[in-house]
């Protein structure tokens, strides 16, 4: 993408999503405070004391503008100042009694504005949504914290998911043909009609209630467990979501007795390559192969438990 197009696309969105949350009325969310106003005064309603400093700072507010709106906040009888414990050379700001029931009420328009926005799309949409915000923070912000991960059971929906990420990861990286998919559909759906809770297991790595990884053990009988379908999204990676989903297949396969694991790849796949190296996988064979188009070296890998 050019410059220019990234440009056009950036500012496109900016008018598009300040006008999907009103953000350029004067009074915002009808109350008498504007976007400005309102946002310093969650800041302030959030913290137990902060100093205009850090509000300048971390706002990214002019200090003379700053200084103006807290001196009518504190006319408003909103905010109050106190000397810091830290540094009795600064004052810190909290918000007043009055100054807490205007930021709750805040809170609760915003919240009713959000939710009032949003009912309209249907579960997979609101978390596609969710998902897009999180990456654009990510790419944008390099100070945003990733949000830790939860490894669950798979419920209602997730082996759907499974399919449609991973058919969709692998033509769009590699070029991978529709037959991926197809065997991804296959192994997900044999496993569904056929779970057994006690020899079998699926895992979903989950962020902010979005998908973000997948991994399942089958039974392949003769005391062998079947290591299937590794998979970390793009929006998780570096997070170490990979040797989380590994270890706990080896967990769970030595718990339910396997006296092997094993597992099928290909070589292009490093990042996960590594991660079998470092858990005592060890290759024990390999082939070339066009089963889904572009020529691959498929490998298979096992672990002695």
């Amino acid at each position: 993408m050019s410059d220019i197009a990234l440009i056009e696309n950036a500012r496109e969105f900016n008018r598009f999503y300040t006008n999907f949350l009103g953000l350029l009325n004067k009074a915002y969310l009808d109350t008498p405070f504007t976007l400005t106003d309102a946002r310093i005064l969650f800041e302030i309603g959030s913290h137990d004391g902060v100093s205009a400093v850090a509000l300048a700072r971390d706002l990214h507010v002019d200090p003379a503008y700053l200084s103006r709106i807290l001196k009518r906040f504190r006319a408003e009888g909103l905010i109050e100042t106190s000397p810091d414990p830290a540094d009795l050379r600064c004052q810190v700001i909290t918000v007043t009694e009055r100054g807490r029931e205007r930021f709750e009420e805040l809170g609760r328009r915003a919240n009713a504005q959000i939710a009032a926005r949003f009912d309209r799309l249907a579960t997979g949409e609101r978390e596609a949504a969710v998902s897009a915000m999180h990456t654009i923070r990510a790419l944008l912000d390099p100070a945003a914290k990733p949000a830790p991960a939860i490894i669950r059971a798979h419920r209602a929906g997730d082996i759907g998911w499974i399919v449609q990420s991973q058919g969709r990861f692998y033509a769009e990286e590699y070029g991978w043909d529709l037959r991926f998919e197809a065997l991804v559909a296959e192994v997900a759906g044999k496993f569904l009609a056929n779970f057994d809770p006690a020899k079998e297991y699926c895992w979903i790595a989950e962020r902010r209630g979005v998908n973000v990884g997948s991994v399942l053990v089958t039974n392949g009988g003769d005391g062998i467990a079947k290591f299937r379908l590794l998979y970390v999204d793009k929006s998780a990676r570096g997070l170490g979501l990979g040797k989380l989903l590994v270890d706990a297949c080896i967990r769970f396969s030595r718990e339910k007795g396997y006296r092997e694991l094993s597992l099928w790849t290909n070589d292009m796949l490093e990042t996960a390559r590594a991660i079998y190296v470092k858990a005592g996988f060890r290759l024990v064979s390999e082939e070339r192969h066009c089963m889904f188009g572009p020529q691959a070296n498929g490998q298979t890998w096992v672990l002695d438990l």
